[in-house]
């Protein structure tokens, strides 16, 4: 798939890469598209793409879901930062977290310290038709998801805004997200 990047050659993607010189790092509420997303600007830019989640699962032999109703939250997080930390280090790439990493202090600090953190942002009705298309998110098990993604989004959002760069994710074609994100990073200091 050809993602139309009209203000930008691939000699541009290029010299964009070189300049920021590390992790892209997807930040946001689950729903928003930072897995699809992040495929796709880690296939224009030429860049490894990390999915946070898919790394944990990886290490710990076993789902989110398991790991939260085995271990907890608290024993999740802690895991989560530790995978994140070792994703940073690993050079350029683009890094897609966890919805509740970046609202985590720790986390939050590493991703802003070693990387540069993209919030991507949707509106609640997006978010719950998204999360509604899977059942495998442990925090929307008990309860109505509406409510509980209404609720995070709210208790999320002042930290997801500590991010440098905001691009909002429509329900519209992931494409246009990447272009979105692709613009603000060519406009990155």
């Amino acid at each position: 798939m050809t993602i139309d990047v009209p203000s930008s050659s691939d000699a541009e993607i290029r010299k964009l890469v070189g300049r920021i010189g590390r992790p892209i790092v997807l930040v946001g509420m689950m729903g928003v598209g930072k897995s699809t997303v992040g495929r796709k600007l880690a296939t224009l830019l030429g860049l490894p793409f990390r999915d946070a989640d898919d790394e944990i699962e990886k290490a710990a032999q076993m789902s989110v879901s398991e790991i939260f109703e085995r271990f907890g939250e608290d024993y999740f997080r802690d895991g989560e930062r530790r995978v994140i930390a070792r994703l940073l280090a690993g050079g350029p790439a683009v890094i897609a977290t966890g919805g509740g990493a970046f609202a985590q202090e720790e986390t939050r600090k590493l991703i802003l310290d070693g990387g540069i953190a993209v919030w991507l942002d949707s509106d609640l009705h997006t978010l719950v038709e998204r999360v509604g298309r899977r059942d495998t998110r442990p925090l929307l098990k008990h309860g109505d998801p509406r409510e509980i993604v209404a609720r995070l989004k709210n208790q999320r959002e002042p930290f997801y805004a500590e991010a440098p760069i905001h691009v909002s994710s429509s329900g519209g074609p992931h494409g246009e997200t990447v272009n979105r994100i692709v613009q603000a990073l060519e406009q990155w200091p």
